[in-house]
């Protein structure tokens, strides 16, 4: 028993010390967490959803979902393939063009109105604190923090791994001019060598005016935050973002719930949706959408155009890695919404109404 005991407590102390790396970022503090707590969305000490979700769905357990998890015979969890891409020279791209360039999973570039603007970027090929967990797909790392441009507006949806990626965004530092992120999350930022002047840290329902003719409306989401064991420290958002000639919904990780009617009703119609499609299970299904919802979701919104994400690049879920778009695809035949699937870098001009993509996942093995 004696030995038990130091083991375990070792263990402990192991643990501890590891947590203590800079990537695992700063817990909010003074004036930011007295602002925080001024919050309607924060009570008893955490960050709450509009609507009770709980971690799990009812019956679930930590340990079976990590049993399920480790142990799931399903087939095709990551492809055995190199997932097709193409490179686009960001820096080529005239400024004029209204464009996007997916990088997989949750992380993309845009150009809107002369603007740069990137979002949620994890380009150090792993979307976990542990060495050699949760490495990109081959073949969808093809970007780095070297073709990245200057940044007009970096947007964070919440602090995550797969969203919040220490690596990269310590990289980035020199690139970029604004910050737009969820209360709390600005605590992750200063710590790793940001300028507070630059981060704009919102709370749902409050906006952002720049200078150059942007408006950011800071919406709900379905979601959690934490990259410790300590959760909802943070806020988690999605935005709405718009220009003279433009509408966009940057969606972040999102259950669905009434909040995307209320968020199509006060802003919509979007001229392009962002909504993720990936890493969900029944086990959790209140903090991401299932392919049933992923349509309805984008129906609330009224979307003319819609772009999934969070899948394609990293194992986060417990599917084969090519199911969110294989059932969105089959769902999509009974409502024929305009739903594109670009490969990883290829360009999507953002008001072409006729541009086509290839089911691209369907070559890989």
């Amino acid at each position: 028993m004696p030995v038990f005991i130091l083991v375990v407590l070792l263990l402990i102390l192991l643990i501890r010390l590891f947590m203590q790396q800079p990537m695992f970022g700063k817990l909010p503090a003074g004036e930011r967490l007295q602002r925080i707590r001024r919050s309607p969305q924060y009570r008893n000490g955490a960050f709450q959803n509009s609507s009770f979700t709980p971690a799990l769905t009812n019956g679930e357990t930590y340990l079976g979902v990590i049993i399920k998890i480790l142990f799931s015979n399903k087939q095709r969890l990551r492809p055995i393939g190199k997932i097709p891409s193409v490179k686009t020279n960001l820096f080529q791209l005239p400024l004029n063009e209204d464009v996007l360039v997916w990088f997989g999973h949750s992380s993309y570039y845009m150009q809107v109105d002369g603007k740069r603007i990137l979002v949620d970027p994890v380009l150090s090929g792993s979307a976990s604190p542990l060495p050699g967990a949760t490495k990109a797909f081959k073949g969808t790392d093809i970007y780095t923090t070297e073709d990245i441009p200057v940044i007009d507006y970096l947007f964070i949806t919440h602090d995550h791994w797969d969203h919040l990626d220490y690596s990269t965004i310590k990289k980035l530092i020199s690139k970029i001019k604004n910050i737009i992120c969820p209360l709390g999350v600005g605590a992750h930022l200063e710590y790793w060598g940001y300028d507070s002047n630059i981060i704009n840290e919102k709370d749902w329902t409050e906006s952002v005016e720049t200078s150059d003719g942007l408006k950011i409306n800071v919406v709900p989401a379905r979601h959690f935050s934490g990259r410790g064991f300590k959760r909802n420290h943070s806020l988690w958002a999605s935005y709405v973002l718009q220009t003279a000639g433009i509408k966009i919904f940057i969606g972040g990780d999102s259950g669905y719930d009434t909040h995307f009617a209320d968020i199509g009703q006060q802003f919509g119609p979007f001229d392009l949706a962002i909504l993720e499609n990936g890493q969900y299970d029944l086990s959790w299904k209140y903090i991401h959408l299932l392919p049933g919802e992923f349509l309805q979701a984008a129906q609330d919104l009224r979307a003319k155009k819609i772009l999934p994400v969070h899948s394609g690049k990293f194992r986060l879920g417990n599917h084969a890695w090519d199911e969110p778009l294989q059932k969105l695809t089959a769902n999509n035949k009974h409502v024929n919404l305009q739903v594109i699937t670009p490969m990883i870098g290829e360009t999507v001009k953002i008001k072409n109404e006729t541009q086509r993509f290839s089911t691209w996942w369907e070559s890989v093995k």
